[in-house]
Parts: structure tokens; C-alpha cells; sequence
């Protein structure tokens, strides 16, 4: 399934260089961080309805938006799917609430 992350994080990189009227993914980096939280946020909401629904189509369907959007993020930001996954493997093994304890120091 990493695989499917690679291959999103460089269809995502490519089009930076596309035109806004051609690509979707364009077209929110052309319109900014602002536009790229706000579709982040539309989707976050999504996800919470959909769960709430309990429709598990629906609820894999939100997610898949709201990731996708996240994955725009990243790469606008400079950022990969390989960042997020290297953080997640470092708290491997770590307990929630004593990952969270360390945040405040």
C-alpha cells in the first residue's frame, strides 16, 4: 500500500508544474495554503458526518477525500507521505499518553 502513497506523492509533485485550468491539484496550488486547509477542513467535516452515519462506503470514501487533500498539503508544504511515516515508526512503541507528555517539555 506504500506504493499507492509513492505514486500519489509524485503524481501530486508533477502537477505543480500543470496548469490551474487543466489539473484539479493545479488549481489549489495556485489558490494557496488557505484554499488547501479549507478543502482539508470541508473534508475533516465530511468524514465526521459520514462516520456518524456509520455508512462504512461512505465513511472510506470521506477518508480517501480527506487524505488526498492532506497528501496536497504535504506536497505544497515540501513535504512527503515518507515524512508523516518515519514520524508515526518513531512513536511505534510509545504509549499515547506518554508520546503526548513528552510534547509538553
Amino acid at each position: 500500500m506504500n506504493d499507492i502513497l509513492t505514486q500519489l506523492a509524485q503524481i501530486l509533485e508533477q502537477r505543480k508544474s500543470q496548469s490551474a485550468d487543466q489539473s484539479y491539484v493545479a488549481s489549489l496550488y495556485a489558490k494557496g495554503l488557505d484554499t488547501i486547509l479549507k478543502k482539508i477542513g470541508e473534508e475533516s467535516a465530511e468524514t465526521i458526518i459520514a462516520a456518524k452515519g456509520g455508512n462504512k462506503d461512505q465513511i472510506v470514501y470521506e477518508i480517501a477525500d480527506l487524505w488526498f487533500h492532506t497528501l496536497v498539503l504535504l506536497a505544497q508544504q515540501e513535504l512527503s507521505p515518507d515524512d508523516v511515516l518515519k514520524e508515526l515508526q518513531r512513536r511505534f512503541g510509545t504509549s499515547g499518553i506518554d508520546e503526548k507528555a513528552a510534547r509538553k517539555k
